[in-house]
């Protein structure tokens, strides 16, 4: 179990079964390809997790550690067209509309397209959607924007701007032991924190020990986060001082 959510699972009708079945033994290659690469590029705050339903769905969630965001946890869900690599680009919609620029305040979906006017095969890559979405939060950008109200606040009126960033900050955290609004297995979902589970799974992650330092000597730094008991607000691994 990942130490940050639990996995909740969801009944899955019958008629659906083959589908599904269908979709986890034969998903497109490429798509294989391309979330192995996701994982590999080890994006700083960023989880994802395809979907059991479908490779062409995946559930992800940003913590976003500093900046106007800081604290903001913010889930969301990519959907990546049927043709890909070959089509438009992918899709990234947030769970709940973030007070953003770049973000539909209705729909919650974010300006990808800005960034991938045109999706190019071997060039593009949807780990660099990823880090797109976390990078709007630290660097706004006003121009074209798909909430006006908040790029006119960030423009004349910051302090503002910044205090609805607050509210929204604090109304996903107050929903973020919602259910997943897709049901799927796989979908990303938090519970509160629970010590006889997590405190265990906390120690064995802190302790353990990344392959490589079995070879090296030098000193390095885990990229493990936690949720403290109570908080969202995640926390990593004390760095070791190297023994001279």
């Amino acid at each position: 179990m990942n130490p940050l959510w639990s996995m909740s699972a969801g009944p899955v009708r019958k008629r659906e079964t083959k589908t599904i079945i269908l979709n986890i033994l034969i998903p497109p290659p490429s798509v294989l390809m391309v979330y192995t690469l996701v994982v590999k590029q080890k994006l700083p705050g960023v989880y994802i997790q395809p979907s059991y339903r479908s490779a062409l769905m995946w559930f992800g969630v940003i913590f976003i550690r500093h900046g106007l965001y800081q604290d903001g946890v913010f889930k969301f869900t990519v959907y990546i067209p049927d043709n890909y690599p070959d089509g438009d680009c992918p899709r990234l919609v947030f769970d709940i509309p973030v007070f953003h620029p770049l973000v539909d305040p209705t729909s919650g979906e974010l300006d990808v397209k800005r960034a991938f006017a045109k999706w190019r095969r071997n060039h593009n890559h949807i780990w660099q959607v990823l880090m797109y979405a976390r990078r709007v939060f630290y660097k706004i950008d006003t121009t074209s924007p798909l909430n006006p109200e908040a790029a006119v606040l960030y423009e004349k009126d910051v302090q503002l701007f910044k205090s609805k960033v607050v509210d929204s900050v604090k109304v996903c955290t107050a929903r973020l032991f919602d259910q997943p609004k897709i049901e799927d297995p796989y979908a990303i979902s938090f519970s509160p924190w629970n010590p006889s589970v997590h405190d265990e799974a906390r120690e064995k992650m802190l302790t353990q020990k990344k392959p490589d330092e079995q070879h090296n000597k030098s000193v390095h730094v885990a990229g493990l986060s936690w949720v403290k008991p109570g908080s969202v607000q995640p926390f990593s691994k004390e760095e070791k001082t190297a023994t001279t």
